[in-house]
This record gives C-alpha cells, structure tokens and sequence, in this order.
C-alpha cells in the first residue's frame, strides 16, 4: 500500500528496529460513532504493510467516539499508546492503552489522566530530567459551559513514573493565540455557540534538537485554515517561557503534525493533508533549524 492510499488523521510515526510504525486517527470515523486503531508499518515511508487493528473496542466500553491521535510510545520494552477518548455522557480526556508489541493488541492501562470537567485532546509525552511530562490541549469546548475559556491553552501536567497518574495540577505552557499569524476560529458561532473570539489548538509535538533548543510544533487556525506553527523554550526546558514564531511553519490546510529522527538519522515532520473530511492523507518533509527557527526542508 503507498501511504497515498492510506486516510487518516493525526499521524504518528514510532520507529523502532529499524521499521517505520505510522499510527492516527480513522479518518471514516472521526467525526462519528468509532470502533479502534490502525497501525501500518515500512521501510522506507512510501510503502506500508496494513492496515493492522491494534485496538479494538470492547463491549461495553466506556468511551464510543473521539478515537483520536494515538501516540506510541516505546518504554522498558513495552508499547504505550497515548490516545483521547469520549463520548456522549463524558467530555473527551487523555488515557493510555498498553501492549507488548507496537502493532498491539493494546489494552487499557491508566484511568483518565486530565481532570473530568475539562474537554482535553491530543496528548503527547515529553520526557526531561527522569520525569514524565503530558501535554495536551484545553479545548476551546469548555467555553461553552464556563468551565474553561476559549483560548485554547496548551497545558502540562506531570505524570507517575508508570504513566497511570497524574501528580500535578494542569500548568498552561501558551495559548495559540500569542501567535502573530493564529486567527480566531471563524466557525465558533455557528458550529459551537461561542459568542466572541475563541482559539484552535492540537496536536503538540517536541524535539530536543541538534541545535541545543527545545522546540515544539502545534495547529491552530491561520489566514489560510487549519496551519502548523513552532515555538522555542527560552529556558531549554519544558516549563518555558515559549516564544512562539511569526510564521506558520506550514501554513495552509493540512495539521496536526509530529516530529520523529528517521532512519537516515534526520529530523522528520509529518502531517495530514489535506485537512478535508475523508480525504487526509500522511505526509512527510526533513526539518531545519536555523537561528532558533524551524523551517521544511525541500526533498
């Protein structure tokens, strides 16, 4: 299968033993009723072998949409999938399922690691100085019932060392806003009944890169759509401050990208593309840093 023939959202590639594991978001079933995970694997990032159901949803189980941007993550030889889950009767939050191997089976292995009121997506680890850091983003969603505002946070939270709780209270990174080029969502009104400016946020990715700088990537929306913007800590670690760049990085209906070191040992971004509904597809660039920004690098 060449990755052209392959729909989904969110990518994520782990790569381990010299394979590529590409892992995301059904695009059919991401705006629905949704039922598991797909992994496909290569060598080479145009070829996969898939798709591979690596979840699949128990009877019974609680969580019935929002089947997002799984993340997987190798630790002491065991496989963790950092994925969001919702449904009806519950606002979306950031669990991990666990297997022995990456094309799984996985099963659920935390309780909910965002707090229960919030509408938290797309989390993502980070991992500095032995501990375990989560970042996610604060939906602009809970704007509509007060229990949040509409700017879109990106928030941490630290993590016990066997990833199954949360030992710290939500710390907000940045919001999307303090970037030059992110726009106000222009649906918020009519999709979600948000009077006033609110702001997009996904997809959190970092790097600790060649370069010294910790970087991280993220989307929002921009004059063009859905775009990828960057940011560096000034501190060079975690907890910031951020200084977001003036440009999107990738600036025009594609999104929620990730970083990862390919097998030619060079600094990868990859995101769907397009960001239209049944249509998205991964797509992958090489990343350079150059005073502090990053930039795609043309193949």
């Amino acid at each position: 299968m060449r990755k052209d023939d392959i729909f989904l959202r969110d990518p994520y590639v782990l790569v381990d033993e010299n394979k590529y594991y590409l892992y995301g978001t059904r695009s059919e079933t991401c705006w629905k009723e949704s039922f598991g995970f797909d992994c496909y694997v290569s060598n080479d990032l145009e070829n996969f072998e898939g798709p591979i159901e690596i979840f699949k949803r128990p009877d019974g189980f609680f969580a019935t949409e929002n089947y997002w941007a799984p993340e997987c993550y190798k630790i002491n030889n065991s496989y963790y999938l950092v994925t969001t889950f919702g449904a009806p009767t519950i606002k979306k939050g950031i669990y991990i399922l666990k297997s022995a191997s990456p094309t799984g089976p996985f099963e659920l292995y935390s309780k909910r690691l965002t707090p229960d009121k919030w509408e938290c997506i797309d989390g993502t680890l980070h991992f500095e100085n032995e501990k375990t850091y989560l970042i996610f983003s604060h939906s602009f969603e809970d704007a509509i019932d007060g229990t949040g505002n509409s700017d879109g946070d990106f928030c941490l939270l630290e993590l016990s060392s066997d990833l199954k709780t949360p030992i710290s209270d939500p710390k907000v990174l940045f919001s999307p806003k303090d970037a030059i080029w992110s726009r106000p969502v222009p649906f918020a009104k009519a999709e979600f009944g948000i009077d006033g400016d609110c702001y997009f946020s996904d997809g959190p990715s970092f790097v600790n890169y060649t370069d010294g700088n910790l970087y991280m990537i993220f989307s929002s929306w921009g004059n063009s759509g859905y775009a990828v913007g960057a940011a560096r800590s000034e501190s060079g670690n975690i907890n910031g401050p951020w200084t977001l760049q003036d440009e999107p990085i990738y600036p025009e209906n594609g999104g929620h990208g990730m970083f990862f070191i390919n097998l030619n040992n060079e600094l990868t971004f990859t995101i769907h593309y397009p960001n239209d509904k049944f249509s998205e597809h991964p797509h992958f660039w090489n990343v350079v840093a150059k005073n502090g920004r990053l930039s795609l690098k043309c193949k």
